[in-house]
């Protein structure tokens, strides 16, 4: 193997990563590995905005930030990190916008800002305009603003290089196996620290918002080392995917005036959320929009309502959301200026993940733990400022901030620290598994155990869930799971081995899979996105904790429990 030596190792180049290497100073060596190129990275796909009470429409402040998304998440936040990244948001809006960050801006030259779900003035009285936004491309602005701030600092990028295991020894991390998907060649990366920022998994269900890449490669490959998964059965359904690809349409329309109708052509979250309607959390505005379908009031009877923005004028829509407008007249042959848009809730974002602390550390038991040299950061982690339900624009928000803040203590680690020696055993998981792919002869394809896969987490494991139908999915899963053993791929060539990778991918999302569902099984109560048929009801007497997922091999995970950091905010009812 082809062994390379530095002092900080991101894995990933979207908002995340680049954060990271950003706070890392110049004087530590620094490489960026990305299977993808870095504007490829699934941080440009984000819409509407980046939250912050700067105050510039009206009275705001980083409280009443930290309230709501408090609130949002069902009490399972972690309230020190929930303030500690409320606190930090003003600051991070600045320091983008000193970065070169082109900001909408508002007639007095200030930044402007939108409202979005879940975000209130005066402890949940109205809701107020937070969203720092970019028209409808922020999260393609910060990518691309980031990735030119690391360039400047010539770090080291390693493009189209998929990370497939992490080098542990007595509990620290000192390195990465990853494969050069141009010549298959595996190469070591030995450091002394890694930073994860490998983002979600929305591709393990059917419908989903994600890119191709997000099969939650670095969730899994700590998973595979005996790290645990917090959270996982906390899986974000954003309301409105364009149908029926799934595409998102940015809460910011809704923001600046959408609204969501029924075949009645109500206005239905009036029902359901009847002081912010349809900028409510998106839990409930996606269970609000299945209650209609399954009342109903679906449009022709059918599986999804409609987005109207017709109300809101072309100019307004080419000016504020032209991503949106684009989509629809694209992929729909629609004119959102003169028909409302369908929507149907999408597969959007992990709650859960890696568990870190507020500095990116990654924690390995509900002690606090930690493994020595290993950060996480954006939405591979779980801090967890998002609980059961994470609010929108917090998503960019959470990246920035932690990703900062895991690049800085990562730098000081380093710098305190030497390399210790890579164990004789380094990539010898990895390399196995690649061989028995390779030297399976008759088996499934890939592409077939994926999308079984896919249908069985959309059907029992989504929006709505119950005991019966996700004990059928795990029967199902563990079936896919032994197929999986005899996995074969047609291309057994080293040149772009796109089938192999896909192959890795696929091992990668079973495992996210598992952990997921059987969190869900696990967890009896409905609390924020996780809602279950037999459980209507929030319990906070057994279920106020995180889980921590970990893996059996051949058999269930086994969990254990960790503590809610709560402080400032009662627990309360949450009703808007």
């Amino acid at each position: 193997m082809n062994k390379h030596q530095y002092d900080v190792i991101v894995i990933g180049a979207g908002g995340a990563g680049l954060s990271a290497v950003a706070a890392i100073p110049k004087g530590l060596k620094v490489a960026v590995l990305s299977k993808l190129f870095p504007f490829r990275s699934h941080t440009g796909a984000a819409q509407g905005g980046i939250s912050a009470a700067l105050g510039n429409l009206e009275e705001d402040n980083p409280l009443w930030h930290a309230y709501d998304t408090v609130k949002g998440s069902d009490y399972l936040g972690d309230q020190d990190a929930i303030i500690q990244m409320c606190n930090d948001a003003p600051d991070a809006i600045f320091d983008l916008e000193r970065k070169g960050l082109p900001f909408s801006r508002l007639g007095n030259g200030k930044i402007s800002q939108r409202p979005f779900g879940g975000h209130t003035k005066n402890w949940g009285e109205s809701p107020v305009r937070r969203a720092c936004h970019s028209a409808d491309r922020t999260g393609h602005m910060i990518l691309h603003t980031l990735y030119q701030q690391a360039l400047r600092r010539e770090t080291n990028f390693f493009d189209e290089f998929q990370v497939v295991e992490i080098i542990t020894k007595d509990n620290s991390c000192c390195g990465v196996v990853a494969v050069k998907l141009s010549t298959g060649e595996r190469h070591v990366f030995h450091s002394k620290s890694v930073i994860l920022a490998t983002g979600g998994y929305g591709r393990c269900f059917k419908v989903t918002s994600n890119a191709l890449s997000l099969t939650g490669d670095g969730m899994a490959i700590c998973y595979q080392k005996g790290i645990p998964l917090q959270d996982m059965e906390f899986v974000q359904f954003h309301p409105t995917g364009l149908h029926p690809l799934g595409i998102l349409i940015t809460e910011g329309a809704r923001g600046e005036g959408g609204i969501l109708v029924n075949s009645r052509g109500e206005r239905f979250m009036e029902r359901y959320a009847p002081s912010i309607k349809d900028l409510a959390p998106r839990d409930i505005v996606s269970r609000s929009i299945y209650e209609e379908i399954k009342a109903g009031r679906g449009i022709d009877a059918k599986d999804f309502v409609h987005l109207d923005l017709t109300h809101l004028g072309r100019k307004l829509l080419d000016e504020k959301l032209p991503d949106v407008t684009g989509f629809a007249r694209t992929y729909l042959n629609i004119e959102p200026a003169d028909e409302p848009i369908p929507v149907k809730p999408t597969t959007h974002y992990a709650m859960g993940g890696i568990p870190t602390d507020v500095d990116g550390r990654v924690i390995i038991d509900p002690d606090g733990s930690i493994m020595h040299g290993l950060y996480a950061s954006g939405e591979c982690a779980c801090v967890s400022v998002h609980g059961a339900n994470r609010l929108g624009t917090n998503s960019l928000l959470d990246l920035v901030v932690f990703g900062k803040r895991a690049g800085q203590h990562a730098s000081i680690y380093s710098e305190s620290s030497k390399l210790s020696e890579l164990p004789s055993d380094a990539g010898y998981d990895s390399e196995s598994f690649l061989q028995q792919v390779r030297s399976n002869t008759r088996g499934p394809k890939v592409y077939e155990i994926r999308e079984k896969m896919q249908e069985i987490m959309m059907d029992y494991c989504s929006v709505f869930r119950n005991e019966e139908g996700m004990k059928k999915c795990a029967s199902l899963l563990s079936e896919l799971r032994e197929d999986f053993q005899k996995v074969t791929i047609s291309d057994k060539s080293n040149f772009y081995n796109y089938e192999m990778m896909a192959a890795f991918e696929l091992s990668c999302m079973l495992d996210v899979s598992e952990a997921t569902l059987h969190g869900a099984m696990l967890r009896k109560e409905s609390r924020g996105a996780h809602s279950r048929e037999d459980y209507p009801d929030r319990n906070d007497q057994d279920w106020l904790k995180h889980t921590l997922c970990y893996q059996e091999k051949g058999n269930d995970p086994t969990f254990k429990f960790k503590n809610v950091n709560l402080g400032k905010f009662e627990v309360k009812a949450r009703v808007y």
